[in-house]
């Protein structure tokens, strides 16, 4: 699963040893060198061993070619992290620094400040400092400081509770410059007036750094009507949806009598068949609408490019799904860990092009590396609830309240 279907890299994190800046005949930076390049090692290799891109790679990790005193060490830095596609920085340091000489000033990088708890040099008067410089500037930045004072000699071992604020920063981290110039595809409009789906682009753009890409859903209907799919692909999704995907019973009438007419509810087999056709052709041209497919006819180049979308929404209802076939299918699958080519990377496709939703699910699958669900919740069960129309008694947690969601 090492390949992006992403144009454009994926985030690096910089390491940047901050250190006290003064020298002579005390070497007192001298004698601090050894501390803070220790804590930036150990930095580097914790995020190395348990971070890991949307793909499984593990994250790239850089370090400042020195350590960090004085304002030309903090400008070499910047540069050599332009150079590397850098878009997170940690900065390290186990003492007292000159905050505004050494900080990070790139007001486009993610910033994150570890300061050590030690017993020798105030690694918290920097951390605090330093945060402070950061607000005062507008440039955000997360601090991190150990709950337990460490002795000196420490530095290299990281604590329980400072592991994890580190880990959390660097997921949270990797997941905002992740998102950053990807696009929200969304196919269809507002649906059924439900708020969620209401597009606001200057908080995508402004907020998320992301742009939003709007297809009409009859771009759906085209690409079937004129082919522009890839036919292999298609055929395989197709044998692979009837080996795995087993429909279950159809509870739905024979018929209903409607304005004095008996209307016929109930599909044949013979139109399911077709239906579980469209829904997949359906899935192929989402898929290719999302990420582009150099596969599709030579005379549709510009179809194959897609729109760099990591999540998207379908409309569907209503004037979709009184006439055509829904999308569950496709936005079920899209939004999984695997389909017919076998596992990869989820899509992200929010069902009634619910955007609030879907970034939601965006956040929670780029952060834990996990498919989402699209949380449609329709009843709230409380254990009494349950217990008289199941007769079954619910124990531990689910006794306070359950809540019954639907995909």
């Amino acid at each position: 699963m090492s390949k992006s279907r992403y144009v454009g890299g994926y985030p690096v994190i910089g390491i940047r040893p901050v250190v006290d800046g003064r020298r002579g005949p005390m070497q007192l930076r001298e004698s601090l060198e050894g501390q803070v390049m220790a804590m930036a090692n150990a930095a580097k290799k914790l995020f190395e061993e348990n971070l890991f891109y949307s793909n499984g790679d593990p994250v790239k990790v850089v370090m400042a070619d020195t350590s960090i005193g004085r304002v030309p060490e903090a400008a070499a830095c910047a540069e050599k992290f332009k150079k590397e596609g850098v878009d997170i920085t940690l900065s390290v340091t186990p003492c007292w620094c000159y905050g505004s000489e050494t900080m990070d000033m790139d007001p486009n990088t993610i910033k994150g400040v570890w300061g050590f708890n030690g017993t020798e040099r105030p690694g918290a008067v920097y951390l605090a400092a330093v945060l402070a410089g950061h607000a005062q500037k507008g440039l955000p930045a997360f601090g991190i400081y150990g709950h337990e004072v460490q002795d000196r000699d420490q530095v290299s071992e990281i604590p329980e509770d400072v592991k994890e604020k580190l880990l959390r920063f660097g997921r949270a981290a990797v997941a905002v410059a992740t998102m950053r110039g990807k696009s929200y595809l969304q196919i269809g409009s507002q649906c059924m007036g439900i708020a969620g789906s209401i597009m606001d682009q200057d908080m995508m753009e402004a907020y998320f750094g992301m742009r939003i890409e709007s297809v009409d859903e009859v771009e759906i209907l085209r690409r079937m009507e004129e082919g522009i799919y890839n036919e292999e692909e298609y055929q395989k999704a197709l044998a692979w949806t009837k080996e795995h995907c087993k429909e279950g019973r159809d509870d739905n009438p024979e018929s209903v009598e409607f304005l004095g007419c008996e209307r016929r509810i109930k599909f044949t087999p013979e139109e399911k068949e077709k239906q579980w056709e469209f829904t997949v052709k359906m899935y192929c041209i989402i898929k290719d609408l999302m990420a582009g497919n150099p596969n599709l006819p030579e005379a549709f180049i510009e179809e194959r490019v897609g729109h760099n979308a990591i999540a998207g929404g379908f409309q569907g209802q209503r004037q979709w799904t009184d006439h055509w076939p829904n999308c569950d299918y496709p936005e079920a699958l899209l939004s999984s860990t695997f389909d017919y080519e076998g596992a990869r990377e989820p899509f992200t496709l929010a069902t009634e092009n619910d955007i609030l939703n879907g970034m939601g699910m965006l956040m929670m699958r780029l952060l834990t590396h996990r498919a989402q669900i699209f949380a449609d919740v329709r009843t709230y069960w409380s254990g009494e609830a349950t217990e008289r129309v199941t007769g079954y008694k619910l124990e531990g947690k689910a006794a306070e309240s359950t809540v019954l969601s639907t995909f």
